[in-house]
């Protein structure tokens, strides 16, 4: 079984020393590093902008997974794209909201020419139906397992039965974007989440709260199957 990609959050490191986090993360098993841009007006929190992401990206050695919880994304994709997200040496991803874009198609397109991967990110509310005729220009699709706005919130349960849909939507699909899950991961669902169908986690708190975050990395990525999944590999 082909371990899941792991996208810890820089939204839950330390902000006096983003350095110190940012090449934590680059020593570590992590895959991307997840940017987490919060407007106030999308969503009732503010995180920080392009020149923080820049900050990031002059550390980083991994790819940047820029997720824009704001309105009107489709202003701020080329920034975010020189910002880091569109590195030569580690191309990233932008990620936009369904529910924040009004020509979801187009902003898709303007991802892609900047370089970037394309990702629409889906609310709780929001079903996976909605995105049945935009499969083809998507690269990732990150279902939002909590309201987006802040971290450290609860993992809602039917995020399992979602991520199941949207596996079964992806079948007849030309091609598979990649499934990534935002909001209340930890080793606790881990199992689960992937089970249903996840092919990359986005983690906050259960990486930079724990007492050794590169080891929190290594568990989530290298977690112990159910025993419904041994038995579907066996």
């Amino acid at each position: 079984m082909t371990p899941p990609l792991i996208a810890p959050s820089i939204l839950a490191a330390d902000f006096a020393n983003l350095q110190r986090d940012v090449e934590l993360l680059n020593h570590s098993e992590a895959d991307w590093i997840h940017v987490d841009v919060m407007d106030g007006l999308f969503v009732p929190n503010i995180s920080f902008g392009i020149p923080v992401c820049e900050a990031i990206n002059r550390h980083a050695t991994k790819p940047l997974d820029v997720h824009l919880m704001i309105v009107q994304p489709e202003r701020y994709i080329d920034a975010f794209a020189k910002a880091g997200a569109a590195h030569p040496d580690r191309p990233g991803t932008i990620t936009v909201h369904l529910e924040a874009c009004t020509h979801l198609h187009r902003t898709l397109t303007q991802i892609r020419e900047t370089g970037c991967k394309a990702g629409v990110a889906l609310n709780p509310h929001s079903p996976v139906e909605l995105l049945a005729d935009v499969l083809d220009n998507l690269d990732l699709v990150l279902i939002m397992s909590v309201n987006p706005g802040f971290g450290g919130q609860s993992f809602i349960p039917q995020t399992l039965q979602k991520i199941r849909k949207l596996r079964k939507l992806l079948a007849g699909a030309s091609h598979s974007p990649i499934i990534e899950v935002d909001g209340g991961v930890g080793t606790e669902n881990v199992a689960a989440l992937v089970e249903a169908g996840a092919d990359a986690l986005v983690a906050g708190s259960s990486v930079f709260r724990a007492s050794d975050p590169t080891e929190a990395i290594r568990a989530l990525k290298h977690f112990t199957p159910t025993a419904r999944q041994e038995a579907r590999l066996a």
